[in-house]
């Protein structure tokens, strides 16, 4: 019996599976023996304070899949199944699929306000793309190909949270694998066994890894020939003996009426100790083939559907923070100025530039050899690229347009009924609406960007698509060229034999 804990009655030649929360099976998996440190003390994830509104969250978003009212918004019946399973899971072959897959994610987007960027639907897509592309990468290792059935199909049938864990630990970044020391830090084999791989080291950052079932581990950056014991591509329990789960402080608030994000959305970043862990073989995708592990992190297929879910959440969360700007804006009254209402227009241009890039990628979109239908990326890339820059520029929009409002709010809403009540339902009150009304706004505009979890989310927002630098100069290096370069030689009457200017770039 997997977690998902099935119960099931027979009508006919049916199998109907008797109605359990997955909400309650999500919170009842997370006991599996993981071990979750934080505070310096080991604890229990699944009744821990500081994870309770997260855990609350996920699980309302895991039971509209029970809903009959969403169910179908948000999941797909997979064949043969009687149980809807998430869109992530699903292979798009039409655009009408593609487009699926964009309303799943948009759902559970807007139901976290795009604040919860990893609620599993990014990792399982590119475990979705690594199954389509299964007969390709399965060229890399003989034995990739049964590996990836058999996860795709256990995590989509038993609703298994994933997350990803890809950077090496920030130690001396001045130094490379060929340093012996630092390459000592790093995730890497020490031993091969007849149960699979034993693994030393740490990964960070893995965002939500307190309450997921599995990670994917794998290299961000290019591992040399000489680097094999570094090369591996692994799905790795949250609860194998060895794995240290370590969180950093909680940004999680119990008062929702003071910090409304914080108490509910607030999902854990945590680093992951590996002490002799052994791995195994099923759970190896690959290992010790620099080149096919590079292969595997830069597959078209996994990437396009994986970058598709962050650009649909990162829209999300844009509507949302523009939302909150022009509420406040009316709240106070300064929507009537002209260099507001610049401000504001930018937060509209912001949103309508994701979300046509969002739209033509679709449009664009095509069959890959897989034949998986595919966004396409370069207008995703787009899309992710200036989400680093737009995030934090509406952020400071947001901040010009309240200014020292922000910090001139009550420090609790009880201070709007207390002894001094009528004189802080005056002094407290919006042009547009009452004082409760106006403070609770302005709390939440400050939980947006002002606490703890605000700054986390600027933060992130700028670098968890890697480095910005990086992402535009790859965006360059993979883009095709000629045709921006061609008519500026042609326009300039220069011309080889082949009708191109002098060594136009590739």
């Amino acid at each position: 019996m997997s977690w998902c804990g099935r119960t099931a009655t027979r009508r006919g030649e049916r199998t109907f599976e008797m109605t359990v929360a997955r909400s309650r099976k999500f919170r009842d998996s997370l006991r599996d023996g993981r071990t979750v440190w934080f505070r310096g003390q080991r604890i229990d994830v699944s009744s821990h304070p500081a994870f309770a509104g997260t855990l609350s969250t996920i699980g309302k978003l895991f039971d509209m899949l029970d809903d009959p009212k969403v169910q179908q918004t948000v999941g797909f019946l997979p064949p043969g199944g009687e149980r809807y399973v998430h869109s992530s899971f699903l292979v798009p072959t039409t655009r009408a699929e593609l487009e699926r897959r964009r309303v799943a994610f948009a759902h559970w987007a807007k139901a976290t306000h795009g604040v919860m960027s990893r609620l599993s639907d990014y990792a399982r897509s590119l475990v979705t793309g690594w199954y389509a592309a299964r007969d390709t990468l399965g060229r890399e290792s003989p034995h990739f190909r049964e590996k990836i059935i058999a996860y795709y199909e256990q995590a989509r049938d038993e609703d298994r949270v994933m997350t990803t864990a890809l950077l090496d630990p920030q130690i001396d970044r001045s130094r490379g694998l060929d340093d012996p020391d630092l390459a000592d830090s790093v995730l890497r084999v020490v031993k091969e066994t007849r149960e699979g791989i034993v693994v030393r080291g740490a990964k960070m950052i893995a965002t939500a890894a307190p309450y997921c079932h599995d990670f994917l581990i794998f290299p961000f950056h290019r591992v040399g020939e000489g680097q094999r014991h570094h090369a591996h591509a692994l799905i790795v329990p949250a609860n194998l003996p060895g794995l240290h789960i370590v969180c950093r402080e909680s940004f999680a608030k119990e008062q929702a009426d003071h910090y409304p994000l914080s108490a509910r959305y607030d999902e854990m970043d945590a680093v992951l100790f590996f002490d002799d862990v052994l791995v195994p073989w099923e759970r190896v995708l690959l290992y010790g083939d620099p080149e096919a592990v590079w292969k595997f992190r830069t597959n078209r297929t996994a990437n396009a559907l994986a970058f598709h879910q962050t650009v649909v959440r990162q829209l999300a969360k844009m509507e949302f923070v523009a939302g909150v700007a022009f509420a406040v804006a009316e709240a106070i009254g300064v929507h009537r100025f002209l260099h507001v209402q610049e401000k504001l227009g930018e937060l509209i241009t912001q949103v309508e530039t994701v979300k046509a890039l969002l739209v033509a990628s679709e449009a664009g979109a095509e069959r890959d050899g897989t034949g998986t239908m595919l966004p396409a990326l370069a207008l995703i890339e787009t899309a992710r690229i200036l989400g680093t820059k737009l995030y934090p520029r509406a952020l400071e929009i947001l901040q010009q347009i309240g200014a020292g409002g922000f910090i001139q709010v009550p420090s609790t809403l009880e201070d709007l009924w207390g002894p001094i009540a009528e004189l802080a339902q005056r002094y407290f009150a919006g042009a547009s609406v009452g004082a409760e009304e106006k403070v609770r706004l302005f709390k939440l505009a400050w939980d947006v960007f002002g606490s703890e979890l605000g700054s986390r989310h600027e933060l992130y927002e700028r670098y968890y698509a890697g480095d910005p630098v990086r992402a535009s100069a790859a965006l360059y290096l993979e883009t095709d060229k000629r045709p921006y370069v061609q008519p500026v030689w042609e326009l300039l009457g220069v011309r080889d034999r082949t009708g191109r200017g002098p060594d136009l770039p590739d």
